[in-house]
Parts: structure tokens; sequence; C-alpha cells
């Protein structure tokens, strides 16, 4: 995703005040702020140093709770910024028969709960309403928190803690993936009823099992930034680990094992999403289709040559855990799910899988060609420049 009508206001300001203005400002140069602030948009000039001053200068007030992206104390260095405002808003926050009003301008129901001191966990549910009752709430958001209830499965000789929002046992059945075979045995009906601190046993009759945990790693969510640089990453918000626990069925003969199938996997723990943020401000050292070719010197002193090509990449993204997925972020370079530029280069020097350093940013290596014999050292970026099909 970009930050809201940064890609529109960058390429429109290019068109009619200059290109070469836009990409070649300096520190002694004015820098255009593009503001949207509750619905409105405006545009002013600046000299100052930091998007809170340029705020300031320009006569925009602003609460200590209100929030603005980028940051007020980020440093002003591109020659255009898009500046969102969120001013902070009164918002209800009920959990149980906790009921409290604050003002805060987040947007995300954990973001909220936080502002009012209340943690949520991943299984808890929040959801938004409007104010009804104008004489006790006033007008605004309500947050309401629905929390997920506390119990203990024994899965299989397995016994986890897990939270959650399953009514009845059958729910939690489906909520946590679990199929039951034959053999198998429940130690309370389907319909029963979930209460905080139960207990629930699962069993198979007559067999051995095996339950191991492994971690599932956190989802990634890019965020592509035009007022960064390209080869600028930063961790918004970082992610957690989550855990599953994964039973087999064992069958075992003198000592050693002669099968194992698979009966459930659960999740125990919900990983949680890390953004990172990616810049893609080409300050004219990036490759670009105009350019066709260029030499690129990575921080080592190594000098590659740079070209670019635009075919299909499904097939070599089979490799390196990718499943065949990529996407082209909005400059048009190819990138998998990580983020990471879709290169070909000389295996013997950068081996399939290998992370470099291109002109648009961290690479990686998935591809090779008749190139890389006579430029051992060249990369081959994979873009959407020539088909500009989105594929």
């Amino acid at each position: 995703m970009i930050r809201r009508g940064v890609a529109v206001i960058f390429w429109a300001m290019a068109a009619s005040i200059g290109f070469g203005a836009i990409l070649g400002a300096t520190d002694t140069e004015s820098r255009l702020i593009s503001v949207y602030d509750q619905g409105a948009d405006y545009s002013f000039l600046t000299k100052e140093t930091t998007i809170g001053a340029a705020l300031r200068k320009a006569g925009i007030t602003l609460d200590d709770r209100d929030s603005v992206e980028p940051s007020r104390e980020e440093e002003l260095v591109a020659a255009t910024y898009q500046v969102n405002i969120y001013r902070a808003r009164p918002i209800i926050v009920v959990d149980g028969p906790v009921r409290l009003k604050i003002l805060s301008a987040h947007q995300t129901a954990e973001q909220i709960a936080s502002d009012a001191g209340i943690p949520l966990k991943d299984e808890d549910r929040a959801d938004f309403s409007l104010a009804t009752n104008f004489t006790s709430d006033g007008a605004g958001q309500i947050l309401t928190i629905s929390r997920a209830r506390e119990i203990t499965l024994d899965l299989y000789g397995r016994t986890t803690p897990l939270r959650t929002q399953a009514a009845t046992i059958q729910e939690l059945l489906e909520e946590k993936n679990i199929t039951l075979a034959a053999p198998d045995r429940l130690s309370h009906p389907t319909t029963t009823p979930i209460h905080e601190g139960m207990s629930i046993r699962i069993w198979r009759e007559g067999v051995q099992t095996l339950s191991v945990e492994e971690d599932i790693a956190p989802p990634l969510r890019l965020i592509y930034d035009l007022n960064q640089p390209l080869g600028y990453r930063a961790v918004q918000s970082a992610g957690t680990v989550g855990l599953r626990t994964i039973t087999y069925q064992v069958e075992i003969r003198d000592g050693e094992e002669l099968s194992r199938v698979r009966l459930s996997a659960v999740t125990t723990r919900e990983p949680k999403e890390q953004a990172e943020v990616i810049g893609l401000r080409n300050d004219g050292r990036g490759l670009t289709a105009a350019k066709g070719a260029q030499y690129f010197t990575d921080s080592r002193g190594v000098s590659h040559r740079e070209t670019y090509y635009d075919l299909p990449m499904n097939v070599v993204m089979s490799a390196c855990g990718q499943g065949g997925y990529y996407t082209v972020r909005p400059d048009g370079a190819k990138v998998d799910r990580d983020g990471y530029v879709i290169i070909a280069a000389n295996y013997g020097n950068y081996p399939r899988c290998s992370v470099v350093e291109t002109s648009l940013g961290p690479g990686k290596v998935y591809d090779t060609g008749g190139f890389a014999a006579r430029h051992p050292h060249g990369f081959d970026l994979a873009t959407d420049w020539t088909n500009q099909n989105g594929r």
C-alpha cells in the first residue's frame, strides 16, 4: 500500500512544476507539503526542517493527542511530502462492566484500547459502533470489547491453554480445524457450552500419539513510501511469532517408528502482523526504463551492471519458499512477498535465494541468464516497465 494520496500528488506535481525540480530539491530550497486533515486537502511551501515545524509555521494547530503521519519529528529531506493528520476524537471503550470515555486519534481497535490502558489479546474481538444515546455518551464512536474465554485443551495427550470465542465445543472444533475420527473420544458432548476455565479432553483409543510444537512466522505488510529514498526499510510495527501444536498418530514396532500420520494442527498462539516501510523515492541513482542500463556500486565497492527485463516470474518464484507468489510495487519493480526486488544474476557469484544490494533497494536472486557469463557481477532486475500489465 502507499500512504494515502502520495502517488497521485507526486506525479501531478511533477507535471505541473517540473519533474526535475521535484527530484532535485536541496536543503536550502522550499519543500512542498500537502496535508490531508479531516477531509480537507491543502498545500504550502516551507523551508522548515521538520514536519512539526512546518505545520506550526503554516498556522496548523495540533493537540498533543493528534496523530501525524509522517511523525512531527521527521526531518524534511525530500522535495514533496504528503502529511496525514488524524484528530483526536471522543471514543467510549466498553470492556464488560468497564466503560471509559477517552480521546484518541488512533484508527485501530488495538491502539485505541492501549490509549485507554486496556490490553487486547489476539483472540479478543473489538467492534466499532456509533453512539446512539447522546445524553449519556455524547456524539462519537463506541468500541465494544468481547473477551475470549480461557480454556484448557488436552489434545491426544498434549495439554494446551487456549483462548476462544467459540460458544460450544462444536464451534471450538471448527475454529481450531479439529476433525474427529471414529476412534476419537471427547470428554463432553459437542453441544456443551464453553465457559471460562473449562477443561476439554480429546483422545484416541488404542493407538499412540505424538505432539510437537512449531513456530508460525508473522505475516508481513509492506508500506511503500515515496517520501523515503530507495533502499530505505524500517519496521513500523513489530510482529510476533505464533505457535502451532501438531499431533501425529505414530506406529512403533520393536522400538522403531514405522509410520506417522498427522491428526491435527491447532494454532495455540496467533502470529501478529509486522508492518515495514519501504522507500520508493528515486533521486536519480536508481535504475529506470529510460536509462535501460547503468552501473551501480554497492556498499562493498563492487560495481554491478544493471539492466531490466519483463517476463512472468511464476516459474522461478517456486524457489526460496515463495510458492509462485510475487507482486509489482508502485514504481514497477517486481518483488517477492518479503519485498525483495526479484533479480537474475550469475549463480556462481550470487547463489539462488541470496540477498544483494541493487539501485532499487535490496534484491533476492531467483533467476539467471546469458548475460551472466559476460557480466559475472551484473544484475538483471525484474520489472513491469515493458508490458505494464501488472504481472
